[in-house]
């Protein structure tokens, strides 16, 4: 129903924004991943997703296209409601989203608090070909196998150093998400720096 907001940001928390449009004050419900995006001037815009339920007619807001997607996938899988799928936004973004449903990592989406191993699988199986299909078919498969093996010999290596599995996961996904050419080497050594 609604598209995206461009307006004055009136009020900004870590959960929600009011945003101002032709005199009307929207709520929107926010990740922590589009709270740390909005600029620190008045005027912003936001992608939205318009949820309609029994009991509440509810506005989400995100920065990116990609974001209110992934977002909108996630709420069609059983079981995950619009503030569980913002808590995995708020915990990891788009791109660690993406490349740990692609790689099957149940345990990244498991390190999202209130997420357990019954519903990251759930997720996988429902959203693995969905995710593939929209965000560039063969080739997107292609590269998240080749990242997917990087990450998964890196992660192997670390863990064999007797590092936290939960931790891991979480550096290397910073480190492919900033640079996804990185070699297993040279992801040990900076994650060697961080953990």
């Amino acid at each position: 129903m609604y598209h995206h907001l461009r307006g004055r940001l009136v009020e900004k928390n870590p959960t929600y924004v009011v945003v101002e449009c032709g005199g009307v004050g929207y709520m929107v419900h926010i990740s922590l991943t589009t709270y740390s995006g909005l600029p620190e001037e008045e005027n912003c815009m936001l992608y939205t997703s318009f949820i309609v339920r029994e009991d509440a007619q509810l506005l989400y807001g995100f920065g990116t296209k990609k974001e209110r997607e992934i977002f909108e996938l996630l709420i069609s899988v059983s079981g995950v409601g619009a503030n569980t799928a913002r808590l995995i936004l708020s915990s990891l973004t788009p791109t660690e989203v993406i490349e740990a449903i692609s790689s099957e990592n149940v345990a990244l989406l498991q390190s999202v608090k209130g997420i357990g191993a019954k519903s990251a699988q759930r997720i996988i199986i429902d959203l693995k070909g969905k995710v593939l299909k929209t965000l560039g078919g063969e080739e997107t498969e292609t590269l998240k196998k080749d990242v997917s093996s990087v990450r998964n010999e890196a992660s192997q290596a670390l863990e064999v150093l007797g590092f936290n599995r939960s931790r891991i996961d979480k550096i290397v996904s910073k480190l492919l998400s900033s640079n996804a050419e990185l070699s297993v080497e040279e992801i040990i050594k900076q994650a060697l720096n961080q953990l």
